[in-house]
């Protein structure tokens, strides 16, 4: 059986994980990939910290010239985060004339353009079916199985940290009490924010986009609002009008037969109806509900982070690669080329849509009217409404609030979002309402 020689640069959580795999399973690698994938090198920036994983005496070092240098190595995974020195790595491995796998989404976010660009220039490939979803195999779904189709939509719980958080908020914890939970378990960083402010499935969008749709949308040019913003209330009330509030990835042709009108392109907290796939999406899972003009709507699930998921994706790009299947396909797809995008996002303020408004109000007569009166000013209808009895009995009248929770008619972005910051600035309304889109 013929050997294909590998290695791998960033022995983090996944670089174990893939290193286990390749060390510990190679017969049933061979098997699968026809021939045998040898791990000859794995460079990291500290030699002397714990591994997860046994590794022969020497083969580890913190000298990328031991891959570079090798013409025998001919696939790498490249599994350093971040982008810097991710983006000179990268570019060291292409040049030295390694075909590159990597899991690092913010780097194809920010520069995949660059890379796969020269990765083209030299005759390289890179994969990066992990670089979305860990384990979920969207990336190949997207750009191969599902080629026969026009996609017409796709939406995503793209993020497994603001899952978790989300599905801990339903048991009655406060967010922060929810995420402190998610770091002590390992689904959140000690600094969070990427994940709860809604960056990270934002880049992971704008990949999807691009395989997709061919759109060439920056991820921080999507807009994107994060759990951050979420109460406890807000989990309370959407369950008691038969919703889930997910952190939704969308894009969505506006008319799937015109596609000058545009691609929706959003993230943010949204209400999904509950028994719906994607509301019965729990804890750290990742899950992607695809339509296409002819497959109809497909439905992918799994876990989305973690080390063997993620280095399941990795080791099945790396054999792949091995194989020859990824160059075809990289030459054929063309992603991140220098040709046209076939979508360009739309104004997000013309996007259609419902929405779920909370306001904290006077318990006064007239305000529920003011309120509807703005509303109605905009072309914004009331689909129903929730008001409970003041907690406080018997508590001086003009000083009490009470929540009040709209579900609104479909409406634009734009007019809802101008009609709620009108709303804010009613006497009897404290400001701060929370708006959110939602899902039927």
């Amino acid at each position: 059986m013929e050997t294909t020689k590998v290695a791998i640069v960033g022995m983090g959580t996944v670089g174990t994980g893939v290193a286990r795999l390749l060390l510990d399973h190679g017969d049933r690698i061979a098997r699968h990939a026809g021939r045998n994938l040898s791990l000859e090198q794995v460079v990291v920036r500290d030699l002397s910290k714990s591994r997860g994983a046994e590794v022969p005496t020497g083969l580890l070092s913190t000298d990328l010239k031991r891959i570079t240098g090798d013409p025998e190595i001919k696939v790498v995974a490249q599994l350093v985060g971040g982008l810097n020195p991710a983006r000179q790595i990268m570019r060291q491995l292409l040049e030295s004339g390694k075909d590159v796998v990597t899991a690092n989404k913010a780097l194809l976010a920010e520069h995949g353009g660059e890379l796969f660009d020269l990765a083209r220039e030299l005759g390289r490939s890179i994969a990066f079916e992990a670089s979305v979803a860990g384990g979920v195999p969207i990336i190949t779904n997207i750009s191969q199985c599902l080629s026969a189709n026009q996609i017409v939509s796709l939406s995503g719980i793209l993020n497994g940290t603001s899952n978790f958080i989300l599905s801990q908020m339903e048991k009655g914890n406060e967010y922060g009490e929810a995420v402190r939970e998610a770091q002590r378990l390992g689904y959140a960083e000690a600094d969070p924010t990427m994940d709860v402010d809604g960056s990270d499935a934002a880049q992971k969008l704008a990949i999807l986009a691009h395989l997709a749709f061919g759109a060439r949308v920056h991820w921080k040019d999507i807009p994107r609002v994060g759990i951050d913003r979420v109460h406890v209330d807000d989990i309370r009330y959407a369950g008691e009008l038969g919703y889930r509030i997910k952190l939704l990835a969308v894009a969505r042709l506006l008319d799937p037969g015109d596609s000058s009108q545009g691609l929706e392109v959003h993230v943010a907290p949204t209400l999904v109806r509950k028994g719906s796939p994607l509301a019965e999406v729990r804890g750290a899972n990742n899950a992607i509900s695809v339509v296409g003009d002819a497959v109809g709507r497909v439905f992918f699930h799994g876990l989305g982070a973690g080390q063997m998921p993620t280095a399941s994706a990795v080791v099945s790009d790396m054999i792949d690669m091995a194989v020859g299947r990824t160059q075809l396909t990289f030459r054929t797809l063309q992603l991140w080329s220098d040709r046209e995008a076939q979508v360009d996002a739309c104004d997000h303020n013309n996007v259609m849509g419902r929405y779920y408004l909370r306001l904290q109000v006077d318990d006064n007569p007239g305000v529920l009217a003011d309120v509807a009166g703005i509303l109605g000013q905009h072309d914004i209808s009331i689909a129903s409404v929730i008001q409970h009895e003041a907690a406080e009995e018997g508590a001086d009248q003009d000083k009490r609030q009470v929540a009040l929770v709209i579900m609104t008619h479909a409406s634009t972005e734009g007019d809802t979002r101008m009609a709620v910051q009108k709303i804010d600035r009613l006497p009897a309304v404290r400001p701060g309402t929370v708006r959110m889109q939602v899902m039927d």
